[in-house]
């Protein structure tokens, strides 16, 4: 099963970003891969406000990221989600900028999530 990093604001309107952030995981898992979200879980943890930990959960999420076979990413690209996407691009892990529709749903995601790669 594909695991996939999924890249999106966060910041701002959380309560927003979290909600569409959902529906990109859930759009994957539909897609029959493994979505992989750390800002949907380490804010549960961690606090936003507080630069170190926002920086440490920054760094967790590329931990994780080295184990995702793609990023997806959705939305305008904020500071953070540069630093995932360049992160990405330097380990050789492919990077999907993905559309949103209206509403806040992905328009498609399929990169072939049930083919098997090895990992």
């Amino acid at each position: 099963m594909k695991k996939i990093f999924i890249c999106s604001p966060f910041r701002g309107a959380v309560k927003g970003n979290s909600e569409k952030a959902a529906r990109f995981c859930r759009k994957a898992y539909e897609e029959g891969c493994l979505p992989i979200a750390p800002h949907l879980m380490f804010p549960q943890f961690l606090n936003e406000d507080s630069l170190k930990e926002r920086t440490d959960g920054i760094s967790m999420g590329l931990e994780l990221m080295q184990e995702c076979d793609e990023v997806w990413v959705y939305g305008k690209t904020t500071d953070g989600m540069a630093q995932e996407v360049k992160f990405a691009i330097e380990h050789g892990i492919p990077v999907w900028f993905k559309e949103i529709q209206e509403g806040g749903m992905p328009d498609e995601a399929g990169n072939d999530c049930n083919k098997d790669n090895g990992k």
